[in-house]
């Protein structure tokens, strides 16, 4: 799509200053883009950037008031770049339509309009799919699971018996929904499983990344909240309950009946135990390995997880223990020399 910089900013609804009426044709990161490109700048790092990109036009923050490049000036730039590369660039994905000859339907199976289902997709008995539903090849759609209207998912994901799963959620590749929760009685040395009998329910809106597992209540629900976004890699234990759009990062692992607010944020690698609260809007630092609740709006990091500012000083104190060692050593040696006198 061709546009000058003028109309693009009438979309965004954001203030040209420069050329307006230079040619865009197309979007790309600050460092890879070319001549007829626009790109933005969100973070202050890629400030040197500005002035040495070779994009036709760069959109930025309100705080950016001039550049050798003509700009859009946007309340969030990131956001504004999403827009324009829709704009320029809209999803090449094409997906499929109909059902597919080799689809196996079970008992009293309810589907929507517009249904499209791969070759091999398995749906059981009971199962109810909105309307405009996609399921990609390879799926398992287990007795009495609900899947919302305009919900997507990707090949080989697993959904077992009894989910509910919201509206427009996005599913990718062999995640598991529904799988038992990991529980079990130990009696002289023996592991006694113990059943899980709870379901998982999801609300709207929700993307959740490939090779994420979601576990089945023990009894009741375990809960993702409308609007939140999980990662791939993500191990999410029965019981749980997150809140609304929350962000779960990559290789997260949260323990049985752990309970996050809304609008949470959980880095990447962090590790939660059972049963601990995590406040609305807290967030929690990638590796952080969080062993009681963290209270709302606060940032905890470090292991056993700290309040951020906290951990920062202890961190700067680890750096000097190599000079504190060698002034110990000194220290003791010049003890030694006065009690031998």
């Amino acid at each position: 799509m061709r546009k000058t910089l003028k109309e693009i900013a009438e979309l965004l609804k954001g203030e040209v200053v420069g050329d307006g009426s230079i040619l865009i044709t197309g979007a790309s990161g600050i460092k890879e883009a070319v001549a007829g490109d626009i790109t933005f700048l969100a973070n202050s790092r890629y400030d040197s950037l500005l002035n040495t990109t070779a994009a036709s036009a760069i959109i930025t923050s309100q705080e950016i008031r001039e550049s050798s490049k003509p700009i859009i000036r946007t309340e969030n730039p990131s956001l504004a770049f999403a827009k324009v590369i829709s704009l320029i660039a809209p999803d090449s994905v094409k997906h499929f339509k109909g059902v597919h000859p080799s689809v196996i339907l079970g008992k009293n199976v309810k589907l929507g309009k517009d249904i499209a289902l791969g070759p091999y997709v398995i749906i059981e008995d009971d199962v109810t799919l909105g309307d405009n539903v996609i399921i990609y090849p390879g799926c398992f759609i287990g007795r009495g699971s609900s899947l919302g209207d305009e919900t997507l998912v990707y090949p080989n994901v697993s959904i077992r018996e009894h989910a509910i799963i919201g509206k427009r959620v996005i599913i990718h590749s062999g995640t598991v929904i529904g799988s038992d929760g990991f529980g079990f009685v130990t009696v002289e040395g023996i592991h006694h499983k113990i059943p899980q009998v709870g379901i998982v329910e999801i609300g709207d809106d929700v993307e959740i990344g490939a090779n994420v597992a979601i576990d089945r209540a023990r009894f009741g629900k375990t809960i993702i909240g409308s609007g939140t976004k999980i990662d791939n890699l993500v191990q999410i234990a029965h019981n749980v309950v997150i809140g609304k759009n929350c962000l779960i990062v990559a290789q997260v692992g949260i323990a049985g009946s752990a309970t996050l607010g809304n609008n949470v944020t959980i880095a990447g690698q962090a590790g939660l135990i059972g049963h601990v609260t995590i406040g609305d809007g807290a967030i929690v630092a990638a590796g952080a390995g969080v062993g009681k609740s963290v209270p709302a709006n606060t940032m905890v990091s470090g292991w056993p997880a700290r309040p951020f500012n906290t951990m920062q000083k202890v961190n700067a104190c680890a750096q000097n223990l190599p000079k504190l060692f060698d002034l110990v050593k000194e220290l003791k040696k010049r003890i030694e020399k006065l009690e031998a006198r």
